[in-house]
């Protein structure tokens, strides 16, 4: 087959060019992607051999080798792992078939030093044209007989021809240095950088040596790390493995490495990132732990070993109790696996409220990053639901920091029997929502829930330590029964069992003019500075999830709401004086309307007539009720 020249997807182009023209300091790591990579292709293949031994060929053991050619200005980096075909090489050096790609070549472009995130969204072969002016990759797949060869010099197109030199099977990458970084062809500079960041890796990283009389040399300590007793294992090596592992650069927040024995026996070297990664909201909602059989890699996609609220995590599990030849499909109903995933959920859970108890500032920094995605648990995950809701964290009126469930209920009020919680899309909008005016006069905390997942988990969870959760938009807010802070004299309206009869006749007029567009219309308990606000009745959906179902067409209409206005507000006070007087019944048409589209707004709801809006507005004001004129 003739070469064929073909053109980067768009935004591998730009990523490319990102990459290139980089100022990013640890050019180094290059070398760590593409062993890396090559770890994993011997990973693949050497679980693939384990049911087709045949595609291993007369190789007997895996290896990655380095060569540097100071003559030609070349690295070469190869290894006997699964290789690659045709297409292979298209989807994977040609495109980057995920999810918000072109999200995340936005955030490079506008954040240059960030191509330290490219190993973390699986791309970081492209970190070979931070030191490379051209890249040559000849590959053959085990089991296939045509080999491959891929050349690009990352300016927007790549060939692809047919290589009949191509290794038996496996990969070989060959950089053409750019001028400047011959650095990389320096022995000692190489054994460094393995050393650094690539020690952990189980396959040997050997490099070749250029005289006949001397012999190779094995760069890396070529063992499974998490094989190794923890007093021997620095830091430093640590960090490099989940590096590796996790595909990522920066450090990892919590590490957990232990061995269980007994009935079951298995190890796991867990970390917690300490940034988000990059697909953590992607619909798939993948697990980010790989799963070895007596150290030969099975799958890095095991959703079995963890639950999807737990997707943040990095890592490995290494079992001697399942079958090397293990299938997808026993892996789905596997009674050991199972065991495993519980043990490995409570050991989690189990570090992470020691952290909560002894470092709580620490705690608030993981609950910041990953708290929206832990709070699935609540709704998903009825056996640890009790250790969940005590590791939740929340804002809340009660101040800046994180607050627990503990905290709130033993700040509760004499007379407070429900915690409140109000939930939206934005923490600082919801402390300023109507609804809450009279839960703060009071010194009532509310919960400031503006994660989508909150509207969910409520509906799951119906109380902590007997007392039900209760949002501030629906029903009654049952602030009569809470006391007044201490020195805090009542107003006119909690004074009065009965309101007044102009009151009276404002609500009944605003409800003969509103009709259908509200449910009801009544005096409230819990405005204090806002003249009106919307509620939802007793038995009704909350107001935020509705509209969230709204938004994703799982709902067709709304409900009626209730619109509450404040007796002790100066614009209703004037309003209610008008009542009965000649002349005034269209004034009062058009405030009644004027009333439900503040509420409205104050909600972020569209207005169903913003002409009319409009034109009431304007006529109210040049009448002067509102200045009293």
């Amino acid at each position: 087959m003739a070469q064929e020249e073909m053109q980067f997807q768009a935004e591998v182009s730009r990523l490319l060019d990102i990459v290139a023209h980089s100022l990013y300091s640890e050019k180094e790591i290059f070398l760590r992607e593409l062993i890396s990579n090559a770890s994993d292709a011997c990973d693949r293949l050497r679980y693939a051999a384990l049911t087709q031994p045949e595609l291993m060929g007369e190789d007997g053991s895996f290896a990655i080798r380095l060569k540097a050619d100071p003559g030609a200005k070349t690295l070469t980096i190869a290894d006997n792992g699964i290789g690659m075909g045709r297409q292979d090489l298209i989807d994977n050096l040609g495109t980057i078939a995920r999810s918000g790609t072109a999200a995340f070549v936005e955030q490079l472009e506008s954040k240059p030093e960030g191509t330290s995130l490219i190993g973390q969204f699986g791309v970081g072969f492209y970190s070979a044209f931070m030191v490379a002016k051209q890249v040559e990759v000849s590959t053959r797949k085990a089991g296939e007989a045509e080999g491959w060869r891929w050349t690009s010099d990352g300016q927007g197109a790549f060939s692809v021809a047919e290589d009949g030199e191509a290794p038996a099977h496996g990969t070989r990458i060959v950089l053409h240095l750019r001028d400047g970084d011959e650095e990389y062809l320096d022995p000692m500079r190489i054994r460094q950088i393995v050393a650094t960041y690539s020690d952990h890796i189980a396959v040997p990283v050997i490099l070749e040596s250029r005289k006949e009389d001397e012999p190779d040399q094995t760069l890396n300590a070529a063992s499974a790390l998490w094989t190794r007793p923890k007093s021997e294992i620095t830091e430093e090596q640590y960090k490099e493995f989940y590096h590796h592992v996790g595909h990522t650069f920066d450090e990892p927040w919590l590490r957990l490495h232990f061995k269980a024995e007994g009935v079951l026996e298995y190890t796991g070297l867990l970390f917690i990132p300490s940034t988000k990664p990059f697909d953590l909201f992607h619909p798939d909602r993948k697990t980010g732990i790989k799963l070895y059989v007596k150290r030969v890699f099975i799958t890095d996609d095991c959703s079995e070993l963890l639950p999807s609220y737990l997707r943040f995590l990095r890592g490995i599990v290494d079992t001697e109790d399942l079958p090397l030849n293990v299938s997808r499909e026993l892996l789905q109903n596997n009674p050991r696996l199972a065991k495993i995933r519980s043990a490995l959920v409570k050991r989690v859970l189990g570090e992470l409220k020691k952290k909560a108890a002894k470092a709580p500032e620490e705690y608030a920094t993981f609950w910041n990053t990953f708290g929206a995605v832990f709070k699935e648990g609540l709704y998903e995950d009825q056996a640890q639901r009790d250790t969940l809701i005590e590791l939740a964290r929340f804002r809340s009126t009660a101040g800046e920091g994180l607050v627990s469930l503990a905290d709130y209920v033993a700040r509760m009020k004499p007379g407070q029997d429900a915690i409140y919680t109000i939930t939206g899309g934005d923490p600082e909008a919801l402390a300023k929502s109507p609804q809450i005016e009279g839960f703060v006069a009071k010194g009532v905390e509310v919960l400031l829930l503006s994660d989508p997942v909150d509207d969910f988990w409520l509906t799951a969870v119906p109380d902590y330590d007997a007392k039900p959760f209760k949002s501030v938009t629906r029903g009654g807010a049952d602030l009569d029964k809470v006391a007044k802070p201490e020195g805090e004299e009542e107003s006119d309206t909690e004074k009065s069992e009965d309101s007044s009869p102009a009151l009276d006749a404002l609500i009944a007029f605003v409800k003969l003019t509103l009709k259908d567009a509200v449910k009801d219309v009544r005096p409230s308990g819990r405005l204090t500075s806002s003249p009106v606000c919307l509620v939802a009745d007793e038995g009704d959906m909350d107001m935020h999830l509705e509209r969230l179902l709204k938004q994703q067409n799982q709902l067709e209409r709304s409900s009626a709401r209730i619109l509450e206005i404040n007796p002790d507000h100066a614009l209703i006070k004037a309003l209610s004086d008008q009542v009965g007087k000649d002349g005034a019944g269209g004034v009062l048409e058009d405030a009644a309307w004027l009333l439900l589209d503040q509420a409205l707004v104050m909600e972020g709801e569209p207005l169903p007539d913003a002409a009319a809006f409009s034109r009431r507005l304007s006529a109210l004001v040049e009448r002067g009720l509102v200045s009293g004129g």
